[in-house]
């Protein structure tokens, strides 16, 4: 199964280091049963793309925790950490399209690394900044994560991390 981890700039750098990704409380998304019912049309790439969506959303919730620590020498991009695996189980609980990941994901699993572009980076911060308002129903928080997901995600290779850190 595809499953698009939430991550941050740290969590990659983590990730070099130790040749496993940690999944922050074992939360993933993946295109789950739940997901394809909630979307009345798109086929599996569009829906794929939907989970990587909120993915990158869960991304700004551990931007914001990190911002909030003071961490702020970390990269405001969102990033993305697709890798396949079967040792998930379903959270319809939390998302629908949220899974748990049993334990560490080798580097060998992942198989692409999405991340915003510099270009991306004042939008992301101030979207990080109103994530928890606009979870809340804040319209002027929405548009704030609107304007940081209007930043397309670029697109990396699982082999190309090590660069990808080095360069970041």
């Amino acid at each position: 199964m595809r499953i698009y981890l939430p991550a941050t700039w740290p969590m990659l750098a983590r990730t070099v280091k130790t040749g496993n990704f940690e999944p922050l409380g074992g939360t993933a998304f993946a295109l789950t049963p739940k997901l394809r019912e909630s979307y009345t049309a798109g086929d599996d790439e569009e829906l794929e793309y939907a989970a990587m969506n909120e993915a990158a959303r869960a991304s700004l919730r551990l931007l914001s925790v990190e911002f909030g620590l003071g961490e702020d020498d970390t990269p405001a991009r969102r990033v993305v950490v697709s890798a396949d695996t079967d040792d998930v189980t379903l959270r319809p609980d939390l998302d629908d399209g949220a899974v748990r990941v049993t334990g560490p994901v080798p580097v060998s699993k992942i198989a692409a690394v999405h991340v915003d572009l510099p270009e991306a980076e004042h939008a992301v911060r101030e979207a990080a900044g109103a994530i928890d308002k606009a979870d809340l129903g804040d319209m002027d928080a929405e548009f704030l994560v609107g304007e940081a997901e209007d930043h397309e995600l670029a697109w990396y290779d699982g082999t190309e991390l090590p660069f990808l850190v080095e360069l970041g």
